[in-house]
């Protein structure tokens, strides 16, 4: 799982945001950045599963960057991190659109479990290891993508996007954003790969009546959609 779960710290003491990496090291990815923008620009420019915010930031203070991100429709859960400790500033914090508030000096397990709870109450990390929509079921654990009781078979690749758009469900992905989450920024493959790939996977989800639930939307990228929730 620690390679499909992505957390961005954004945090100016190097050494605490090396730390905080090493705690969630066990069951994901983590990117760090240093100042305010740079973490506004890496929160609005990637797909982050959550972003761990503290609040006194050179370049851009915490408030900020979670104002401007909220504004851009980002609703990626934000757990504010920060010495700050005072009633109004956590209220402050919560009214712009924060999801938790741990304030420094911490304890590495609470630090886990409330990044874990906030991770399974936005869906990504489940606690039976299962991401479900309609009667789609995939076990993260084996692999295994069951419809019905019928098995599905996938490639590498293809689980990888399935995965990251159950992950994702109800969120616009743009072509750029899954062709890095999927082959890296750095890959030699042309982005109409994501192309191909989106279509294969309709393909193999159209028997059990799932593949309109991957919905294109022109000249942006896609999303991963069961209409029939509402």
């Amino acid at each position: 799982m620690a390679n499909n779960i992505r957390i961005l710290v954004v945090e100016d003491d190097e050494n605490l945001a090396n730390n905080i990496a090493s705690f969630l090291a066990d069951f994901s990815e983590v990117d760090i950045e240093n100042d305010g923008l740079s973490g506004k620009f890496a929160a609005t420019e990637d797909v982050y599963d959550l972003i761990i915010l503290d609040i006194m930031l050179p370049e851009m203070n915490g408030y900020d960057v979670l104002k401007n991100i909220r504004k851009d429709k980002i609703n990626t859960p934000v757990l504010i991190l920060t010495a700050k400790a005072e009633i109004d500033d956590k209220i402050h914090g919560f009214n712009l659109g924060a999801d938790d508030y741990l304030t420094k000096p911490f304890h590495r397990e609470e630090l886990q479990a409330r990044v874990k709870a906030l991770l399974k109450r936005s869906g990504v990390l489940a606690d039976d290891s299962t991401l479900k929509i309609r009667n789609l079921e995939v076990n993260l654990n084996n692999h295994e993508i069951d419809a019905n009781g019928t098995q599905i078979a996938l490639n590498g690749k293809e689980y990888d996007l399935l995965v990251y758009l159950l992950q994702n469900k109800n969120t616009i992905l743009t072509k750029d954003q899954i062709f890095e989450r999927i082959w890296g920024f750095d890959s030699d493959t042309s982005i109409t790969v994501v192309e191909v790939y989106m279509s294969n996977l309709r393909k193999k989800l159209r028997p059990s009546q799932n593949d309109n639930l991957i919905k294109t939307i022109r000249n942006v990228g896609y999303i991963f959609q069961d209409d029939t929730e509402n």
